[in-house]
């Protein structure tokens, strides 16, 4: 993920929303308001209508970051408080009806991004669910806001500004996981969540909070309890996906510590945790992580047991396909290439993704280099096309069938939305096109859909099928 702040920037993305031609205007009304939560509707945003075609190459820089940040204050985790109140939840139940006849998976052709009737969010960096209707939104500064009946609630799920630093453009608040056992009454980690977020002096901390005793709407900022903090050398690539795999650990992605070409050589050192792809067991003992037996650098000399896999610059999102358990890994590239990689469900762990041998499927410096052992994306693209890969996820949902099996990235600089499909002997990806968005992030609710996020507007749209 680079975020950029230069005039550059803002002008073409100016330029791509006065160019848009396949935009159509509808007005969306807000639902009944939530005894009393509800926001005034806002100006309605278009339905964008987005197809596969052929892009012209858009003129991208891609800007260095310098590394920027405050002194850290100290702050003094207190011990989790357990909820007595329930979780408000929805389990979908499907209404009796005939058998469907299922909808064969294949590569779709258009999409279009539906806008949600919220507003005042900003710096928007993941969206996800707590395994109930509800949407949580998380803002670059330090806060977790909650969409519930498409209004946008007043008051902050979470509000840690007072921790998270977000000076540098790719610091902040960055990941949210809920643990599987959230929403489940009585269950030892009802309640708890995870989340990635940079301090003030730009280190990483991977910590657990625990929702509100009185208030399922409200998260206590003081049950905060670390897991891990890593040190940062520089202010950018600091990663920052969380997600629970289907083997019921928490996955957590680092970069390789910023600046450019790796200086230190972390994404290929296995006694540093940067570069990385995380496995970490956080239920075996309350308030700790330990290491599954079977990670794949167990044992293995100075290695740290915790790293799944390695090999990376900078994995802004990484999700599971919530049907096969495939791992997805976007990555963003140094100066020439964006790549998506991949994990097979089932696999034992250990995959070399190449960098900094590799840029994609190229050698990073020169033409020749050593590739025994590397994994080479999936996927990739030049910088043509855009700057700064955009991970999302497979399509799954229930209402529309014809997604099912598509998985959906995007570029940040360029707003290109593609599609990327594994149609049993190739994967096949194409860009849909540009969206005219600055797009940060994806999102998936309880029930599969899928959601864009517009970074600078804090806008939010539902990714459905086109027309």
């Amino acid at each position: 993920m680079k975020w950029f702040y230069s005039r550059l920037a803002l002008y073409n993305y100016v330029m791509r929303r006065l160019h848009l031609l396949l935009i159509t205007f509808g007005v969306v009304l807000l639902s009944a308001c939530n005894n009393g939560k509800a926001q005034q509707p806002p100006e309605p945003q278009p339905t964008i209508a987005i197809v596969v075609n052929t892009l012209p190459a858009p003129v991208v820089t891609a800007e260095s970051i310098e590394n920027a940040g405050a002194p850290s204050p100290t702050i003094e985790a207190e011990e989790p408080i357990s909820p007595t109140a329930s979780i408000p939840m929805s389990t979908p139940t499907a209404e009796p009806t005939a058998e469907p006849t299922p909808v064969p998976e294949a590569p779709i052709q258009s999409i279009s991004l539906i806008p949600l009737p919220v507003q005042g969010l900003e710096k928007l960096t993941g969206l996800t669910h707590a395994f109930d209707e509800r949407l949580f939104v998380l803002e670059q500064v330090g806060r977790i806001r909650i969409i519930e009946n498409n209004e946008l609630l007043p008051t902050p799920f979470l509000d840690i500004r007072d921790r998270v630093g977000s000076a540098d453009s790719e610091q902040g608040l960055l990941g949210l996981a809920f643990h599987p056992d959230y929403a489940t009454p009585g269950a030892r980690y009802e309640g708890y969540f995870f989340v990635n977020y940079t301090d003030y002096s730009g280190n990483t901390h991977i910590s657990r909070f625990l929702v509100s005793r009185d208030d399922p709407y409200r998260a206590d900022p003081n049950s905060e309890v670390n897991y891990l903090t890593v040190k940062q050398p520089y202010g950018n690539h600091n990663g920052g996906s969380l997600a629970f795999g289907p083997d019921g650990y928490l996955y957590a992605g680092l970069g390789d510590g910023g600046s450019q070409n790796d200086p230190q050589g972390n994404g290929q050192n296995l006694s540093t945790l940067l570069g990385k792809v995380l496995r970490l067991d956080v239920d075996s003992e309350d308030g700790r992580y330990t290491v599954p037996t079977d990670n794949p650098f167990v044992g293995q000399g100075d290695s740290r047991p915790e790293i799944w896999a390695y090999g990376l610059r900078n994995p802004w999102r990484m999700s599971f396909d919530r049907a096969t358990g495939d791992l997805y890994i976007a990555d963003v590239g140094q100066n020439t290439y964006e790549e998506v990689n991949f994990q097979l469900a089932g696999s034992k762990g250990g995959e070399n993704y190449g960098w900094s041998i590799m840029e994609g499927l190229h050698c990073l410096s020169g033409s020749n280099c050593n590739k025994t052992g590397l994994i080479l994306p999936i996927f990739e693209y030049d910088h043509s096309q855009g700057c700064s890969i955009s991970g999302g996820y497979v399509y799954r949902g229930e209402q529309y069938p014809e997604m099912a099996g598509n998985y959906f990235f995007s570029d940040y600089c360029s707003g290109t939305i593609w599609r990327l499909f594994d149609d049993g002997d190739t994967w096949v990806g194409d860009p849909l096109g540009n969206s005219g968005l600055i797009i940060s992030s994806f999102g998936e609710d309880v029930h599969g859909e899928l959601y864009v996020l517009n970074y600078w507007y804090g806008e939010i749209y539902r990714l459905t099928p086109g027309e």
